[in-house]
């Protein structure tokens, strides 16, 4: 079935490592997204380091999932050069989309967690991960085998589409 309607928000993960092969294909899919003016401000961090990971998951009080993850992608947006900077989070809101869908695909499982616009949150990930200076992090998406199931949700409610 598509990814779209299977994707579900995964929290634990087997043990095992992700192939790197896969997590360059999930990184494709996030780079195939389109953006503003063709301006592509992301950048992405690939943390395996579980030290890096840990420190990661107490980013904030929702992460804590992401320390049994095997893999830990960091969305990031560049600040600097932009031609349409109001943008730059809606570009990385469809990167971290379509890194979310192909890791569907990969038979992997993860979680997009928030990071921007809390300026405390960005702050203490850009720090853990000694991100360069002009770009910003956007969010956490730990990934990895699935170590739980959920099942399909349907959220389609055709009361909120209104045809004009």
């Amino acid at each position: 079935m598509n990814p779209v309607f299977t994707r579900r928000s995964i929290r634990r993960f087997e043990e095992r490592p992700v192939e790197p092969e896969k997590i360059e294909q999930i990184l494709r899919a996030a780079m195939a997204a389109p953006s503003a003016g063709n301006q592509q401000p992301w950048e992405f961090y690939v943390v395996t380091d579980k030290e890096k990971i840990l420190k990661l998951s107490k980013s904030h009080k929702y992460a804590g999932c992401a320390a049994g993850a095997p893999a830990v992608i960091v969305p990031c947006f560049r600040t600097k050069n932009l031609v349409f900077p109001m943008y730059d989070q809606i570009d990385l809101s469809i990167a971290t989309q379509n890194i979310l869908l192909e890791i569907v695909n990969q038979g992997l499982g993860g979680v997009w967690l928030g990071i921007a616009p809390i300026e405390e949150r960005m702050r203490c990930v850009d720090e853990i991960i000694g991100i360069e200076e002009g770009l910003r992090s956007f969010a956490l998406v730990p990934l990895g085998y699935p170590a739980e199931e959920k099942p399909p949700a349907d959220r389609f409610e055709p009361e909120r589409i209104h045809y004009l």
